[in-house]
């Protein structure tokens, strides 16, 4: 990837919407994003990522409303985990973070990743969605079945499904929760 990428996402489970895009930023990466959807009332947010060179996470931050309650998170990853500045325990071999109210955040794990046709992958992240205080551990597990798509597996959520990518390498179609628009 050299330049700028972005995407825009409709929620299907619920009303709401997700912009986001990446491009180079200094040595690594950022990725920035605009989220509003209903979900324990209206929920509008901001978040941005800081990515390694190697698409790994640096640092992130997310502010914004959820029914009426401002709220804003910093996330960094130095040596272990820290969410506002508090170590997480446990997180310490996680290299991505997966936020739950988007799918902007699963782009990094499959760039990083670098699955072939026919590869698998567990790739867990440290895990956070609106309305938690604190990182979980969030076991996936990929296995690219063509070019642009992935059979996608998270146990702990109950989810599975086969992801499509977008050429620009965000995830097009995440079946029952978002779908790209306006490719």
């Amino acid at each position: 990837m050299r330049g700028a990428a972005s995407a825009f996402w409709r929620r299907l489970d619920r009303p709401g919407h997700d912009s986001a895009m990446i491009e180079r930023s200094g040595d690594g990466w950022t990725l920035t994003g605009v989220a509003a959807f209903s979900e324990h009332g209206t929920t509008g947010l901001r978040y941005q990522v800081e990515l390694g060179r190697d698409f790994a996470t640096r640092s992130a931050r997310i502010e914004g409303f959820r029914d009426g309650v401002p709220f804003s998170h910093d996330f960094r990853r130095a040596g272990a985990w820290y969410v506002d500045d508090v170590k997480v325990p446990d997180l310490d071999d996680l290299i991505h973070l997966d936020f739950g109210f988007t799918p902007s955040t699963n782009f990094q794990q499959l760039r990083r990743a670098g699955l072939k046709v026919g590869d698998e992958a567990d790739i867990p992240a440290a895990w956070f969605d609106i309305g938690e205080t604190c990182l979980v551990r969030l076991p996936q597990h990929y296995r690219r079945v063509s070019e642009d798509c992935f059979e996608y597996e998270s146990p702990t959520a109950s989810y599975s499904a086969t992801l499509e990518l977008a050429p620009n390498g965000f995830v097009r179609v995440y079946p029952g929760l978002w779908e790209m628009e306006g490719e």
